[in-house]
Parts: C-alpha cells; structure tokens; sequence
C-alpha cells in the first residue's frame, strides 16, 4: 500500500502544477517559461520520465534495472508516505500563494508582484522544498540507488534553479526582495 500511495504522490504533482498554468492561462497569464533562460533545461524532463517510470515500476511490480533495496522497513515506508503527503501539501500551498505570480521557469518578460505571505513567509522557496520532500520519501518507501541519485541530482538542481532566479529578484525587486530575504531563509 505504500507504494501505490507514493506513486499516486507522485504524479500528482505534475498534475496540480499543469491545473495552475492551465487557470492562468485561461485567465490571461503565460506562465510557461521552462527553457526560456537555460536551455540546458531541456535535459530534465527524459530524466523525469525515467524517474517516473522507476517509481511506478517499484509500486507495480514492472520490470526494473535495479530492484535491489538497501532496507525493507513498513514504518519508513510509511514515513516517506507521510514524507510525500506532506510534501506534495507544501506545493498545493505554494501555488495558492503565489496567486498570479505562479510562473514555471524564470518570467523575465512579464514579472507579477513578489510573493511574500503564506507559505512564503516562512520559506523563500517552498515548492521546491515540497518537491525535495516527495523525492525524500519516494527514497524511503523505494529505498535503492535509482531514487537516492535523482534526489540527490534533483536536490542540486532545484538549489541552482533557486539561485538563478534569486539573481533576477534581487535584480528586478531590488530592496523590497533584499529585506524579504534578510527576514526569511531560503529554504526552511
């Protein structure tokens, strides 16, 4: 059950973050700016969908490279059940906070207000500590090597995402992001 649980968290997120550019759209808002900045983000989404695919093949019995499990504990497999929930909570929060101001990728063109209330008053940056939480507790409820390099290599990427675009705020928002970042941390 863990593991059905862990894949449905899983693919849930690309669907709440689809529905959001999907009413922005609607509403007017081009929020789609994957690629725009680094076109070397074009590498990720093959590497997603092998990520995909190694998490359902863990909970449905696929066939798999590697199905070697460093542990085989209920309790941390609900953990990371808990760990994925959790996460995928965090980034069903961050969306809701950043209203209009939701944008995939770095919106240099059209820039909305800076997002300062809700889940961002406590963190400069929390769907991608959402996003690391569902990745964590895929780890634990599929404990190999697949899903410890992707969180590691996803957690390198989310932290060098992070940076480009606090190059832009601090740019684009100037003293108003400087004081929002000297009051709340980048991550937790």
């Amino acid at each position: 059950m863990p593991g059905y649980l862990a894949a449905l968290a899983l693919a849930l997120c690309p669907v709440l973050v689809a529905a959001r550019l999907i009413v922005l759209r609607r509403n007017g808002t081009r929020a789609m700016h994957f690629g725009n900045v680094d076109k070397k983000d074009f590498l990720i989404p093959p590497f997603a969908l092998i990520y995909f695919y190694v998490i359902f093949a863990g909970a449905f019995g696929w066939p798999l490279v590697a199905s070697h499990r460093f542990l085989s504990s209920e309790a941390i497999a609900w953990a990371g059940v808990t760990a994925c929930f959790g996460g995928l909570g965090l980034v069903l929060l961050s969306l809701v906070a950043f209203g209009k101001s939701f944008r995939v990728g770095i919106g240099v063109d059209h820039p909305d207000k800076l997002v300062t209330s809700g889940v961002f008053a406590i963190s400069r940056n929390p769907i991608y500590v959402g996003f690391a939480l569902v990745l964590l507790g895929e780890l634990l409820v599929f404990p190999s090597w697949i899903p410890l390099i992707y969180l590691v290599a996803a957690v390198w990427l989310f932290h060098r995402q992070v940076l480009r675009e606090e190059a832009f705020m601090a740019e684009h928002y100037g003293r108003e992001y400087a004081g929002y970042a000297g009051r709340v941390r980048r991550y937790i």
